[in-house]
């Protein structure tokens, strides 16, 4: 686990400064503490910093061999194999790890080789024979990449988006349709940029770039396909994801250093764990952090789990008033990013550092599997929607809707404004709301008559209504996931993971996203994934022979940080200073009494505002650090 950065011209060989290469590494330097290489050849240079995890003493990077280098951040789970492969076609191995892998493959397969890796990874190989510039992601996005063109001409990359912005030919200029994306999802996807001119390779895809040529499209070599089914049993079809389960696991516990697992007490981690330690001869070890609120500790759960399985077992409180990391935060995710449980990640992320430097993690079976309860209201309200011709529902329900009372006190059955809105609108538009952070509305709120003027008709959730609509799927829960996995998952889940985990110099893996888990998944009847509302139905019955029910069926709690309290005590003076800003005045884009009049009205307690202020706390820190 790495970080990279590098600079190609695609026009002419110019050459390349490495003191510059130094300067974007350096401000990655957390990715990498154990080292790092800088390596220019004509018109080209790759600069790595390394975590080391497999042949810890060799394969130093940037690797080259004859006209091929390589700079890579990540980990090829089936590179034994491959290296198999690659010696029976000729390749002679210097090294014991993955890296050279990758270099032969592109000798021996070029961009095809892709197809055969297994792992998460970002990386680049320059072929000089060839004058070109290749870089890719891995399918699900685990592993970061961005790049730009410069006003030379040259193309600048790197893991995270301040070792393009340390180079200093890069102009920084703020994109407000990011702005519009982040107000609206709480992160800033893969498909824009709160920095104008910088790109993020989405998942799935890779870049060729050649000497003498324009910069082409970035190309997608991997999607999931939600259209075929698997068919059989329950019993039979279950197996078959606890096979893939497990080989996820299995395949994630190769290292030459300390391994663990994050614990949460949740499904997912619980079941990792579980499968970690029916394969490892000694005791797992597992982390996991609480809460001082009752409500929100999962510690007795996990004790639950670590004494189930005999693992090596530790704990840490996290405080309630833990927004001190809020500007660490900032610096490290660079961005935007209102997910407040990514203050609780970052503290887990600390205590596993301290006992290993792998850890597992129980990501991506939500999104997989359909676990969220938005899935289960999603396939609830698809299926009313069916009951009537299109145009009744939004006359009959976007009716009852407008009308009748918002009620957040009331009973939750009685609460039914949003879900009377939502069956007035197609399917894919309300998901794409019930996805978001901040309504349409509310934006429109926030946002100047010059900002609404500058976004041009941009609005956020349309490209949720475009995965869905264009989603290789056969229902309403497929193309859901579908969005889900194209864009939540990178943008918001993955990246808080990266993040949170290279900050403190720890390497997270997901065994739950292994991309053959995944698809095995996505060809899942629906009614495995949904059933009786609960999601993740086929996934808890297959887990009942190593999990105990209290664990498989309870309610679902997650990371739950206090914002709302926050801004009504210790960050209350914060909020209200959000309408004075003399950067939020400047950009223009806010109506700033608006904002003063919603920090008003949540400290007196009159409404709930804690995520809008949230998310414009973390915005305005944000624009501070790049602008």
């Amino acid at each position: 686990m790495c970080g990279i950065a590098g600079l190609f011209h695609p026009a002419t060989p110019k050459p390349v400064d490495p003191a510059r290469l130094r300067a974007m590494i350096g401000v990655q330097a957390h990715r990498g503490p154990d080292g790092q290489g800088v390596w220019t050849a004509p018109g080209v240079g790759f600069a790595h910093a390394r975590l080391s995890i497999i042949d810890v003493a060799g394969s130093p990077q940037p690797m080259v061999d004859g006209e091929v280098a390589v700079c890579f951040n990540g980990e090829i789970y089936n590179y034994r194999a491959l290296r198999d492969e690659l010696r029976e076609r000729g390749a002679v191995f210097h090294t014991d790890g993955d890296t050279e892998v990758l270099l032969h493959g592109w000798r021996h397969w070029g961009p095809a080789m892709l197809d055969r890796l297994v792992g998460m990874f970002a990386f680049a190989v320059h072929d000089a024979k060839a004058g070109t510039l290749f870089l890719a992601r891995d399918r699900l996005g685990v592993k970061p990449l961005h790049w730009a063109e410069l006003p030379d001409g040259a193309i600048a990359f790197a893991s995270e988006m301040k070792g393009i912005l340390a180079h200093p030919l890069f102009r920084r200029r703020p994109d407000i349709r990011a702005v519009e994306d982040y107000l609206a999802l709480g992160y800033v996807p893969d498909d824009a940029s709160i920095v104008a001119g910088v790109h993020k390779l989405p998942a799935g895809h890779f870049l060729l770039i050649e000497r003498g040529r324009s910069i082409p499209r970035q190309r997608q070599w991997w999607d999931v396909d939600f259209s075929e089914r698997e068919s059989g049993s329950a019993a039979t079809l279950g197996e078959g994801l606890l096979a893939h389960m497990r080989a996820g696991v299995t395949s994630r516990m190769v290292a030459d250093v300390p391994l663990g697992a994050f614990l949460s007490g949740g499904v997912d981690s619980s079941g990792v764990v579980a499968l970690m330690a029916e394969a490892s001869p000694r005791a797992v070890r597992t982390c996991t952090i609480g809460f001082e609120e009752a409500g929100h500790d999962e510690r007795g759960y996990a004790r639950t789990i670590a004494q189930r399985f005999a693992t090596d077992h530790v704990e840490r409180v996290v405080r309630a008033d833990d927004f001190a990391l809020i500007d660490t935060l900032v610096g490290q995710f660079d961005e935007p990013f209102a997910d407040a449980s990514a203050l609780a990640t970052y503290r887990l992320c600390q205590l596993a550092r301290e006992h290993v430097t792998v850890a597992l993690s129980g990501d991506g079976a939500d999104e997989a599997m359909a676990g969220y309860r938005r899935h289960v209201f999603h396939a609830g309200e698809e299926r009313v929607r069916g009951l009537f011709p299109a145009e009744w529902c939004g006359r009959l329900f976007g009716t009852l809707g407008r009308y009748y009372p918002k009620a957040d006190w009331a009973p939750r059955p009685l609460r039914a404004k949003t879900t009377l809105q939502a069956l007035g609108m197609d399917g894919a538009e309300a998901y794409a709301r019930a996805v978001g952070v901040t309504s349409p509305e509310w934006r429109a709120r926030l946002f100047s008559a010059e900002a609404r003027a500058a976004l041009g008709g941009h609005r956020a959730e349309d490209r949720y209504v475009a995965a869905m609509r264009g989603a290789p799927a056969r229902d309403a829960i497929d193309r859901a996931q579908y969005a889900d996995l194209k864009i939540w998952l990178p943008g918001d889940i993955l990246t808080k993971t990266d993040r949170t985990s290279m900050a403190v110099g720890l390497e997270a893996r997901e065994p739950l996203l292994d991309h053959r888990l995944v698809q095995y998944a996505a060809r899942l009847p629906a009614a495995m994934r949904v059933r009786g509302g609960q999601g993740k139905w086929l996934m808890k019955k297959a887990l009942e022979p190593y999990l105990p029910r209290d664990i498989l069926y309870r309610p679902k709690m997650g990371f739950v940080t206090p914002i709302s309290a926050w801004f009504r005590g210790a960050l209350a003076d914060e909020a209200a200073g959000l309408a004075r800003s003399g950067l939020l005045r400047e950009t223009g884009w806010f109506e700033l009494t608006e904002l003063g009049r919603i920090a008003a009205d949540h400290r007196a307690g009159r409404a709930d505002h804690g995520r809008t202020l949230w998310q414009m706390l973390m915005l305005e820190r944000s624009l501070k650090r790049l602008f």
